[in-house]
C-alpha cells in the first residue's frame, strides 16, 4: 500500500508541472483555436533563463545574496522573460496569421519551436545544464508511513495547486476573466461589445507563458538539471493532459496534467518504465474513444 501510495505522490509532483504547462495551452486554444506547439519551448526558455540567474549568482560565488532572492531572482527573470517572450510570439509570428486558414498558423508554431530550441542548444549549451537547486533549497526528505518525498516536491504541488486555483479565479471571478471568456465564446461579437480583442489575446499569451515558465522554474529546483529538448517533451504530454482535460477548459487542464502525472507514474513503477509513455498514451485513446471532448470539455461543434 506504501509503495502505491509513494507513485501517487510521486505522480502529483510531475502532474503539477503538466498541469502548469497544460494550463497555457488551453487558454490560448480558447481564445484562439490555436495548438501553439512553441508553448513547451516558452517553458524551456523559462527553465534556462532561471538557471542563468541561479548559474551567475551561486556558482560565481555571490554569497552575499541570500538564497530566498535568488529564488524570486530566479521566479522573476524566468515568470517576465517567458511572458514577454510569448507575446512576442504572438505579435510577430501568429497575430498576422489570426484570419488565415489553420495549417498557416500551425505550420508556424511548430517552426517557432524548433527555432527556440536550435537558438538555446547553439548559444546555450547543447548538453544538459545544472541548476544549484542543493544550495537554494531545502534537501530534507519528508517521511510519513513509509511514503518519502523530497520537501522540494512538497513545495512544487503546493505552488502548482495555488496558481491553478488563483488562474481559476481570474478566469471566471475577475472582469478581465469574463472578457476572455466572452472572446473565446465569439471574438466578433465580444469586439462589438468593446472588448478589446488584441489586449485580451496579448494579457492571454502573457499569462500563459508567465504560467509555463515558472514551471521551468520548479522543474530546475527539483530535479536540478535542464536542457534545450525538455520543452519538446514536457510539451507534448502537457498538450495531451490539456486534450484529455477538454481543450480550453481551465479546470480540465488542472485534473488532466494531475491525472497524467499519475498514471505515467503508476505505469512505471507497477509494469515498466520502458513501456511507461506508450500506456499513458494508451490511456489517452482511450479517454477520447469514450470522450471526443475530454473530461470537461464541451461537445464539438464549429463556430459560426
Amino acid at each position: 500500500m506504501a509503495y502505491f501510495v509513494q507513485q501517487i505522490v510521486n505522480g502529483l509532483e510531475t502532474g503539477g508541472v503538466y498541469a502548469l504547462v497544460a494550463l497555457g495551452y488551453t487558454l490560448i486554444y480558447g481564445i484562439l483555436e490555436l495548438l501553439n506547439f512553441a508553448h513547451g519551448d516558452v517553458y524551456m526558455v523559462g527553465a534556462f533563463l532561471a538557471g542563468g540567474v541561479a548559474t551567475l549568482l551561486v556558482h560565481n560565488q555571490v554569497s552575499a545574496v541570500p538564497a530566498v532572492l535568488v529564488v524570486g531572482l530566479m521566479v522573476l527573470a524566468a515568470t517576465l522573460g517567458a511572458g514577454v517572450l510569448g507575446v512576442g510570439i504572438e505579435r510577430v509570428a501568429y497575430r498576422p496569421l489570426r484570419n488565415a486558414n489553420r495549417l498557416a498558423p500551425l505550420i508556424t508554431a511548430i517552426g517557432v519551436s524548433l527555432l527556440l530550441e536550435s537558438a538555446v542548444q547553439v548559444w546555450v549549451s547543447p548538453a544538459p545544464v545544472l541548476v544549484p537547486s542543493n544550495a537554494l533549497v531545502p534537501q530534507t526528505v519528508l517521511q510519513v508511513s513509509g511514503v518519502e518525498t523530497p520537501l522540494m516536491g512538497l513545495m512544487l504541488l503546493v505552488v502548482s495547486v495555488a496558481l491553478m486555483v488563483g488562474l481559476d479565479v481570474f478566469v471566471y471571478r475577475t472582469r478581465f476573466g469574463s472578457a476572455m471568456r466572452a472572446t473565446a465564446q465569439d471574438r466578433e461579437a465580444a469586439a462589438f461589445m468593446g472588448i478589446d480583442i488584441n489586449r485580451v489575446i496579448m494579457v492571454t499569451f502573457f499569462v500563459a507563458s508567465a504560467l509555463a515558465g515558472l514551471g521551468g522554474v520548479l522543474f530546475g529546483l527539483r530535479f536540478a538539471t535542464i536542457d534545450f529538448y525538455m520543452g519538446y517533451v514536457l510539451g507534448f504530454k502537457a498538450f495531451t493532459a490539456a486534450v484529455v482535460g477538454g481543450i480550453g477548459n481551465v479546470r480540465g487542464a488542472m485534473v488532466g496534467g494531475l491525472l497524467l502525472g499519475v498514471l505515467e507514474s503508476l505505469a512505471g513503477g507497477f509494469i515498466s518504465t520502458q513501456f511507461q509513455n506508450t500506456l499513458v498514451f494508451l490511456g489517452l485513446i482511450t479517454v477520447l474513444m469514450v470522450r471526443p471532448q475530454g473530461l470537461f470539455g464541451q461537445p464539438l461543434t464549429d463556430r459560426a
